[in-house]
């Protein structure tokens, strides 16, 4: 990919942070990433998160952490 693109998706995605959580830290920015490519994989194919989540537990309750942390975030965010 071009850098050009890499940085103007580095900025949509911080921005896009920034409006859903409030901040668009380093760590926060990663997170929204994860959660946003997990759930489009989980909605565009299911069957493949079930079989992930059959091997690797661990990181299935690890996205849930994640999951729960950006929702709780965003429900302070928009109480603000």
């Amino acid at each position: 990919m071009e850098k050009v693109f890499v940085e103007q998706f580095e900025a949509l995605l911080e921005k896009y942070s920034e409006l859903l959580l409030g901040e668009s830290s380093k760590d926060t920015k990663e997170k929204v990433r994860v959660w946003a490519l997990y759930s489009h994989i989980a909605k565009s194919m299911p069957a493949l998160i079930k079989h992930w989540h059959s091997l690797h537990p661990e990181a299935k309750e690890q996205m849930k952490e994640i999951i729960n942390e950006i929702k709780q975030m965003n429900e302070e965010h928009r109480k603000k």
